[in-house]
């Protein structure tokens, strides 16, 4: 649990320096972006689970 909230908070503080610089953010800019990724690391795992 302390590395998800580890990497949540990186990620958040990585966020906020890319605003301030106004730069692009490297990752899907929505909701439905983001969820895509989610999708894809829970089939990969799925399947490693299941079939691996």
């Amino acid at each position: 649990m302390r590395e998800i909230i580890v990497t949540t908070l990186a990620g958040f503080l990585i966020g906020a320096v890319f605003a301030k610089f106004k730069l692009p953010i490297p990752a899907p800019p929505t909701l439905a972006g983001v969820m895509g990724i989610v999708g894809l690391f829970l089939g990969y795992v799925a399947v490693n689970k299941y079939f691996g």
